[in-house]
């Protein structure tokens, strides 16, 4: 009995301890959950730390730009001149002092043809200071870049990912005719913390100690690209040479009969008519200076959601980063301002966002050009917009349609998908060399693949989805991608499309799909966990995990968000988007609860569940034509083939009231009042409306080819309607501009070839009385 019960008492005792050791590790699994959170949340802010940092340097930038540009300007009132000089922080880093204007910067290289003496000097040449006293705010800037080494050290341990700029600022010998490699632009400079407001600020004169010579600027203007920063300056014979080459008329040609100029452009004869008073007097072989005065982009209309995906985010900086044609744009709603990366040949396909929140990809479309045309991918910098590497310049086929840094390894690698005939599927190792190196590329679908992601929690997974697929990688040591695809249970499981991907916070993958189902695949496997059924109508186009694990979807057709919990069950809050403004082709998270939504009609918004969601960007959802400004006001017309007629206000940059005229338009332009529009249309119609009210008051029809220019005599009593058929349409306008009656039409032909002639000539001949000045029949 006593042994029966010394057992009975031992095995009570062990399930005791059993049951404390599970209940222990219990405690430790929610304690250590628990620190995981903290360290997410102090990475969060870390992140924001360094945001404010960045913030802080830009105001005291700008601060010392304005103080600069006071004194250049006195400078220049009392007639001195600019003499250079140079200016370095307290450990021998350089440091750039703006001048000119509060954001633009000089970068040059030195020439390995300079005088001897110049080869002390640093290759990375800063704007020359117009007072001779050193400014005390780069000694202060000094001593912030001593202080933060977690995002600005230089030492080899620096755990940023950007690439490590040479420890000693004097430039290692060059042979002559050896072009000098470029200095790596790191995203960890403290100088390049400055916020610039376009690429375009980097691309300004090259040394403003000399008057700049028209050949100097003609031969620094050929692209925005910062790659043209590793040009070395060239003898003053070869830059006359380069510039008579560059605008010369080698390939040109000038029939004075016909007035006419013939030139190729990418090899098509392309011939353009003189004006009727210069026909006489005009000479081939004369070359016109070049405008002292630069174009410099200050306002990007629009965004691309109609045809792209996952390109809407929010930076630590407070603005969101988005593209539209060639030019990534950084926009501040608050701020109501906008930075632009202009290093793009061709349009922008695809964003992501790297794990630091300070460095951006894009990739871009192959264009028509052999060379600067070709696809690649760009690693910039948000804050600078100084372009880190230049990624895969003749190694992709077509267009980059997805993009993803790796997020377990703290971004060193990058992932790209072509959106060639094999769909490849590359890996980079994008800090490695100038030019980056590609790990593995192999294909990855024989259908679209719309959208790929490295997985956030393990080390070189990558998941891809598609056209009736999603897929599982995983890159081994040896640089080999193996694929398993995912097992749908049944047919009725299996979509036609999978269109988004997402990952909860334990590290299951979230994908929608054209069903208007969301799928939980288990982390690590290529298997259904779970199956939310009909969670939209028609497809599910985004879906976003928020910081705190519910979960967002975006539908496509029913234009809905719905919110989720962490088991995908509706916590009951949904919102609907205006049907005008589109499906959901995005969704991000913004500031607090706030949310970014990208729409498939080309427009961003801003909002939440609660409150609801309201534009912060608009634009035209297909081919756009038609632009004219009013005479009088701030204010611009657009429209364009997706049958939609916008006024805009320049000052506010906003929409006055948009109007869809169930037309595909070409071109449009304003009464001399600026009361009336005429829209041309693709058809050969025109329509006249009031600009107020937007009262269509008539609709006329000339041919059936577009009608492509449309303009008023200055005394507007005339009006001519250019066509495509190579007639020019005159009108005699009365009451107000409501109504016209037809004068004749001008046709236009040479020895039995038509040409177009200047319809701004006829209108300023005619509306005085002179008559067509072609040799014409009306």
């Amino acid at each position: 009995m006593r042994i029966n019960g010394a057992e009975s008492l031992s095995s009570s005792s062990k399930s005791e301890a059993d049951d404390m050791i599970e209940t222990e590790n219990e405690s430790l699994r929610e304690r250590v959950c628990d620190l995981e959170k903290k360290v997410l949340e102090q990475g969060d802010e870390i992140v924001c730390l360094r945001s404010t940092l960045a913030d802080v340097l830009r105001r005291l930038n700008q601060l010392e730009g304005s103080r600069t540009l006071s004194l250049n300007t006195s400078a220049l009132k009392n007639g001195n001149t600019p003499r250079a000089g140079n200016h370095y922080g307290g450990n021998g880093h350089h440091l750039i002092s703006p001048t000119l204007s509060q954001k633009e910067v000089t970068l040059r290289y030195r020439s390995a043809n300079e005088h001897p003496a110049s080869a002390l000097r640093d290759p990375v040449r800063r704007v020359p200071s117009h007072n001779n006293s050193h400014s005390s705010l780069p000694q202060r800037r000094a001593v912030h870049y001593q202080s933060t080494g977690s995002l600005h050290s230089d030492s080899p341990s620096s755990s940023s990912v950007s690439p490590v700029p040479p420890a000693s600022p004097s430039p290692s010998p060059t042979r002559p005719g050896t072009a000098q490699k470029p200095q790596r632009l790191s995203g960890t400079n403290l100088y390049n913390s400055k916020r610039w407001s376009s690429t375009g600020d980097f691309n300004q004169a090259q040394n403003f100690s000399v008057a700049p010579q028209p050949s100097t600027l003609a031969s620094r203007l050929g692209t925005k690209s910062l790659l043209n920063l590793n040009l070395r300056s060239q003898p003053q014979q070869n830059h006359n040479h380069h510039y008579h080459q560059k605008h010369g008329t080698r390939d040109a040609t000038y029939n004075e009969e016909e007035g006419s100029v013939r030139m190729f452009l990418r090899g098509r004869p392309i011939n353009l008519y003189a004006p009727t008073a210069e026909i006489a007097t005009y000479d081939i072989t004369k070359v016109a200076t070049a405008p002292s005065s630069k174009l410099k982009l200050d306002w990007v209309y629009g965004y691309r959601g109609k045809d792209c995906r996952s390109n809407l985010y929010l930076l630590p900086t407070g603005e969101m980063v988005y593209f539209v044609a060639s030019v990534a744009v950084l926009y501040n709603v608050q701020e109501q301002s906008q930075r632009h990366y202009l290093g793009h040949t061709d349009d922008i396909k695809c964003l992501t966002i790297h794990p630091n929140k300070l460095l951006v990809a894009t990739g871009q479309t192959a264009g028509h050009d052999n060379h600067e045309g070709k696809p690649h991918i760009r690693v910039w910098n948000s804050v600078s917009l100084a372009t880190v590497v230049v990624l895969g310049l003749g190694e992709f086929e077509r267009s980059i349609s997805c993009l993803s840094f790796s997020k377990a390894d703290g971004g060193s690698l990058l992932c790209a998908i072509d959106e060639g005939n094999d769909h490849n599927i590359s890996v980079w190792d994008w800090q490695k060399n100038e030019k980056g190196h590609k790990i593995t590329e192999t294909k990855c679908s024989m259908d679209t693949v719309v959208a790929a992601e490295f997985h956030p929690l393990e080390r070189n997974q990558i998941v891809t989805c598609g056209k009736g697929h999603i897929s599982f990688w995983t890159l081994d040591a040896g640089g080999t991608l193996y694929k398993r695809n995912g097992i749908f249970e049944t047919t009725r499981d299996r979509p036609k499309y999978v269109t988004c991907l997402a990952f909860t916070q334990n590290g299951d993958v979230l994908s929608g799909d054209s069903n208007g189902s969301v799928v939980i695949w288990g982390r690590g496997t290529n298997n259904i966990l779970k199956v939310a059924r009909n969670v939209h109508e028609g497809s599910v186009f985004s879906i976003c995990v928020l910081k705190e694990g519910s979960i967002i979807t975006g539908g496509g057709k029913d234009g809905k968000l719905i919110q989720f919990d962490t088991s995908m069950h509706p916590t009951g809050y949904e919102a609907q988007i205006a049907e005008h403004l589109g499906g959901i082709r995005t969704v991000s998270e913004g500031r607090g609860s706030q949310l970014l939504v990208g729409s498939t009609r080309n427009c961003i918004l801003i909002g939440s569940l609660s409150m609801g969601f309201s534009p912060a960007v608009l634009g035209h959802t297909d081919e756009l034509w038609a632009l004219c400004p009013h005479p009088t006001l701030a204010q611009f017309l657009t429209a364009g083939f997706d049958r939609i007629v916008q006024l805009w206000d320049s000052l506010s940059r906003s929409v006055v009231w948009s109007k869809d005229i169930a037309e595909q338009a070409q071109s449009a332009a304003f009464s001399i009042d600026g009361r009336i529009i005429i829209v041309g249309c693709v058809s050969g119609k025109w329509i006249v409306m009031n600009s107020e009210t937007r009262e269509i008051y008539s609709t006329h029809i000339d041919g059936n080819e577009p009608i492509q220019v449309a303009k008023f005599s200055p005394d507007g009593q005339l009006l001519a309607l250019g066509s495509r058929d190579n007639y020019i349409y005159i009108y005699q306008v009365s009451d107000g501009a409501r109504n016209y009656t037809r004068l004749g039409r001008c046709t236009c032909w040479e020895d039995k070839r038509r040409r177009r002639c200047s319809t701004g000539a006829i209108i300023d001949k005619m509306s005085v009385g002179v008559g067509c000045p072609c040799r014409t029949e009306c």
